[in-house]
């Protein structure tokens, strides 16, 4: 297969199979694996973020898996400046580089391009992140609306992370996020970008998150937040958002008993993979949808359409 300057996309809910799949695709076509999961890149978590088995990544060689610290910031354009590197790198090795992940962000980046937002200066960060502690995300929210009414519809109320950014960028350059990201374009506007969607039927994605949510207690994802809860990390860094923290959290504190932790785990992703696909509806309209319950039938299935 042509690697050149052609790079594939694998987007799909969680736990529709697409690290497995990445895997059996890239031994087909000489490929190489980049991480698109935002919560898969940290080093603390590698089995509540079903992060590929240490077997896996020896198979293959993955990119950005377990590289960053939860005490880290780690942003969407951070992300991509990484992701180039490695998309040339494999490019350079006459490797075709596989994105698969759950984050559309980091493909929308990918597909779209991300704003040349100017750094904003760390002291202001850590300031912004005091004043969101002190008042909380609610009246937080409320003061980013009233500087840049272009964030009130598109950040969430709930979304802390979102709104701390919108908040930094308005005060820090004077304009606001979605300004600046009016004005952007793909720097893969030269590459082959091939872009699957894994449309895994519900039934079966409901049996996959429940089988995987036993397997992370198998593989004592209890001793995983114990460890991590051990950190001490600001509440508004992401890691803090990994499905099974707060649940196992209050297990350890006795709040829950382990089947309640379960069942709400269970409950959590379900939502979770329902607004990943309600969000691809919505921004991947042109991207391939496809499914096989046999991970070679499917890649069979992509080879045949990337070909």
């Amino acid at each position: 297969m042509n690697f050149q300057k052609k790079i594939i996309l694998i987007a799909g809910p969680t736990a529709s199979g697409k690290s497995k799949l990445a895997l059996s695709l890239s031994k087909k076509i000489n490929g190489e694996i980049i991480n698109a999961d935002s919560m898969q890149v940290y080093k603390e978590f590698s089995v509540l973020s079903s992060r590929p088995s240490k077997s896996d990544l020896k198979k293959i060689k993955h990119h950005l898996y377990g590289i960053l610290s939860v005490k880290k910031y780690f942003s969407t354009g951070e992300w991509l400046f990484l992701t180039k590197e490695k998309i040339n790198q494999c490019i350079k090795r006459k490797k075709i580089p596989i994105l698969v992940g759950g984050t559309g962000l980091y493909f929308n980046a990918i597909t779209k391009g991300i704003s040349k937002i100017p750094a904003v200066d760390n002291k202001l960060r850590a300031n912004i992140r005091d004043l969101h502690r002190e008042i909380g995300q609610k009246k937080f929210y409320q003061k980013l609306v009233l500087i840049d009414p272009m964030s009130n519809s598109r950040v969430s109320p709930t979304d802390t992370q979102r709104t701390m950014r919108a908040y930094e960028v308005k005060i820090s350059t004077k304009r606001s996020l979605y300004d600046w990201a009016s004005n952007t374009k793909s720097d893969f506007l030269d590459f082959d970008i091939r872009k699957i969607f894994i449309d895994i039927p519900r039934e079966r994605l409901l049996k996959n998150i429940s089988k995987r949510t036993d397997l992370m207690f198998k593989k004592n994802c209890i001793k995983e937040v114990k460890n991590f809860l051990k950190i001490k990390i600001d509440k508004s860094l992401s890691a803090n958002k990994i499905i099974g923290v707060r649940e196992i959290e209050e297990y350890l504190r006795g709040l829950k008993s382990l089947e309640e932790a379960t069942d709400l785990i269970n409950i959590r992703t379900r939502q979770y993979a329902k607004r990943q696909i309600t969000w691809s509806r919505g921004h991947m309209k042109t991207w391939k949808k496809l499914y096989s319950k046999d991970l070679s039938v499917l890649a069979r299935k992509i080879i045949k359409e990337i070909s």
